[in-house]
């Protein structure tokens, strides 16, 4: 073709070196202008009505391909292999434009890696979208495979520039490994980390975790190759590397999020001093208790069984035998008082008991789990259970230890 518009050229009377030269850069313009125009049709027509037409479908996975730009890319590519078959097709012999036609192969190589880039990262929002809650952080590996990408397609670009065999460059590559293992580092152990932890389920995005060591206790928004992002409960954003969710500890608070219960594990401090033996006049109060009446009634009934079937003379002592006291009944009540609450998961553990005493009083423990789960909830019923806790104490004749205060010295002077 090349030939024709030369020999065109000689006949308007053109010396020959400079009609050759006329009819490759004239060729060569016709070959950029149709391709050119090509594109601008795609992209002002066929462009526009498939973003119409995605944007009046239903499904959601095709607004993703748009929004990551698939389509736009993709149709770039459609005028560079126009060109480049145009080429093909009117230079059979590179000769003179060899060098075009490595930069067209060039270009296609790095834009069919953008548009399945963009494919990638399509699907990794696809992912998240068909999983919103519980799912597992899909975004390192999208990014690993981005970065591999990227590189076989810069390393084929420059071979198309080049002249040379991509696989020489690939080995080239090898002799620079160390060079390359010290600059991505971070990315390698990241990707590493992330195939772990993708694998073992560690962590997901909307996990509540902590990391002291990192300054991080809230629910995790992005885990990438490189980092990962904690929104703590202050509103305020930690980023820590990848990797440390492996090499460090790491509480997950998911397990909890989906049991059946979040645990109430608190204690309350007795005066020692108060703990005694009930007598009848303290029993009598018990038994018209709600909560702990029918409880007095039958260890009462136990207590005197015993007592009498062993023989033991209860009028010298009262340590003689067996007997009821004001803690005792407390922790029944405690114990009671729990078993009904609404709020309180009765199918998980449920213990009202002693720890070591210390010099501080006894510490009495409640050991339940909330069936509401939700942090504000939790806490407010956690609050009404130790608010009744604390109401009830002077009715077994019990006090709550607690350290003198400037009141209490106060008093003691006014004496």
């Amino acid at each position: 073709m090349s030939e024709a518009l030369m020999n065109l050229f000689v006949g308007w009377g053109v010396p020959e070196r400079v009609a050759d030269e006329a009819a490759v850069a004239a060729l060569l313009a016709a070959i950029v202008a149709v391709c050119w125009l090509t594109y601008l049709l795609l992209r002002n027509y066929l462009l526009k009505l498939i973003h119409r037409l995605v944007l009046k479908t239903k499904i959601t996975w095709d607004d993703a391909l748009m929004e990551a730009g698939v389509f736009r890319y993709a149709l770039r590519l459609v005028p560079l292999m126009m060109v480049s078959v145009a080429l093909d097709s009117a230079f059979p012999v590179p000769g003179r434009i060899a060098f075009v036609k490595r930069l067209v192969a060039a270009g296609i190589a790095l834009v069919a890696a953008r548009a399945l880039g963009a494919f990638l990262s399509a699907l990794g929002d696809i992912y998240q979208q068909r999983q919103p809650a519980g799912r597992k952080p899909i975004r390192p590996f999208v990014q690993a495979l981005l970065i591999v990408l990227y590189v076989v397609a810069a390393v084929f670009a420059v071979a198309a520039l080049t002249g040379k065999s991509p696989w020489g460059l690939f080995g080239l590559m090898g002799g620079l490994t160390a060079v390359l293992l010290l600059v991505f580092k971070d990315t390698i152990l990241g990707f590493v980390a992330g195939i772990q932890i993708g694998a073992n389920d560690m962590v997901r995005v909307g996990d509540w975790i902590e990391m002291p060591k990192y300054g991080a206790d809230g629910s995790v928004i992005e885990v990438t190759v490189n980092t990962v992002k904690v929104r703590n409960w202050d509103n305020t954003v930690s980023t820590l590397p990848t990797y440390a969710l492996v090499s460090d500890a790491v509480k997950n608070w998911r397990g909890m999020s989906e049991s059946a219960g979040r645990r109430i594990k608190r204690s309350v401090y007795l005066d020692m001093n108060s703990v005694r033996f009930v007598d009848d006049a303290m029993l009598e109060r018990f038994r018209k208790m709600e909560l702990l009446g029918d409880y007095v009634e039958r260890k009462q009934r136990e207590i005197e069984e015993d007592n009498r079937r062993r023989g033991v003379d209860l009028s010298t002592t009262s340590v003689n035998g067996r007997r009821q006291t004001n803690l005792g009944l407390f922790r029944a009540y405690l114990l009671e008082y729990l078993r009904r609450h609404p709020k309180i998961n009765k199918d998980l553990t449920l213990i009202v008991r002693h720890l070591q005493p210390t010099p501080k009083g006894l510490p009495v423990e409640i050991y339940a789990f909330c069936s509401d789960k939700a942090w504000a909830n939790y806490e407010a019923i956690q609050a009404d259970v130790f608010d009744h806790v604390l109401a009830a104490l002077p009715e077994f004749e019990l006090r709550v230890f607690q350290e003198p205060t400037g009141r209490d010295i106060e008093r003691l002077a006014e004496r």
